[in-house]
């Protein structure tokens, strides 16, 4: 079928205005390729990586889209704002090395200073006259405000719904889209406005275009395919899972003992014997000792963290991630040629 024709479509010259989610340790350079490849922008995620991993992901990519040396490589690399003050301060900064193999573009998350980061992008850009785009999450109207202040090129609105970490306390993604929209109608220059959580199908993306967003994230739906690092016990948690099996809180960064996340910053996954443990009122000591005991076990799967979005019953089969890519623009297409003749 034919391109879907979108600010953000035409400003990376995409067929589909569909991002695959930058899941730090989930999305593979496989995963990113293969969504690029089949017309759509791929991204991997910087988590905890040092320079020298990221470089050598960057360059997997690039060596499978074939893309010259002296070329920007059609990839996202998405930093967590917590992982990136952690990286800055040693002796093994990833921000410019990364910059340096020149993704077409950056994504900054989950911070508490975000700014400093898209200054130095902004001054990287000026020194090198290159135009590395700049993503950055946002998941209240105030958020929008201020990363919109700070020249950022796109806004990931992201909604209540979205699996990992988000915003305790974000808006469910139509209304929290809605109000980001609004907030923006009547500005002369304005970001491109990116829809994420809990998008599955193309009736969801051609929604969610038709209201007025510039492209979409998927994260979950991607999670289904043989590219992502997920393994088997993972994935079959995905595949049994239903529309009420996921949970947003904080108790599963609380057995990974993983403290770092910003205030009013929380993970949406799979519900499972970990928020049994929450419910039956255990402490937190007890809590972790009773995951770390599962995750010494190789049957023992009931406390298996397997972050995942509300919409993951929405998928029942594991599929190649370019077929994903293609089928999910076929059903756009089909959904906003329906969508037009309620006005025939």
């Amino acid at each position: 079928m034919g391109p879907i024709k979108t600010q953000l479509t035409s400003r990376f010259n995409l067929n589909s205005p569909i991002i695959s989610a930058p899941m730090a340790g989930i999305a593979t350079p496989e995963l990113a390729a293969a969504v690029t490849k089949a017309g759509g922008l791929g991204a991997i995620g910087a988590g905890n990586y040092s320079s020298q991993e990221l470089k050598k992901q960057i360059q997997t990519v690039r060596k499978i889209l074939g893309s010259p040396e002296d070329k920007p490589v059609p990839l996202i690399v998405g930093f967590l704002g917590w992982c990136l003050d952690k990286s800055e301060a040693s002796d093994d900064p990833c921000l410019v090395a990364v910059l340096d193999q020149n993704p077409v573009a950056v994504w900054f998350a989950f911070g508490v200073d975000m700014g400093r980061y898209i200054d130095q992008v902004h001054d990287y850009n000026a020194r090198t006259g290159r135009n590395i785009f700049i993503f950055i999450i946002v998941s209240s109207v105030e958020d929008a405000r201020i990363a919109a202040a700070k020249k950022v090129d796109a806004l990931v609105v992201q909604g209540h719904e979205a699996g990992g970490h988000g915003g305790a306390e974000a808006l469910p993604l139509l209304v929290l889209l809605a109000a980001v929209m609004r907030e923006f109608e009547a500005a002369n220059e304005k970001p491109l406005i990116m829809a994420a959580g809990a998008i599955s199908t193309g009736a969801q993306i051609a929604g969610l275009l038709s209201m007025g967003a510039d492209g979409v994230v998927l994260g979950t739906r991607f999670l289904f395919t043989p590219e992502c690092s997920y393994g088997a016990a993972q994935k079959q948690a995905l595949l049994d899972a239903d529309h009420n099996s996921t949970a947003r809180t904080a108790a599963f960064d609380e057995v990974l003992k993983l403290n770092n996340w910003p205030p009013n910053c929380n993970g949406r996954a799979i519900s499972n014997k970990i928020i049994d443990d929450v419910k039956a009122g255990l402490g937190l000591e007890e809590r972790i000792q009773k995951f770390e005991e599962s995750k010494r076990s190789e049957s023992d799967t009931s406390r298996l963290v397997v972050w995942a979005g509300s919409g993951v019953g929405m998928t029942n089969e594991i599929k190649g991630a370019a077929d994903v890519l293609r089928d999910l623009h076929s059903e756009t297409v089909k959904q906003l040629q329906i969508s037009t003749k309620l006005l025939s």
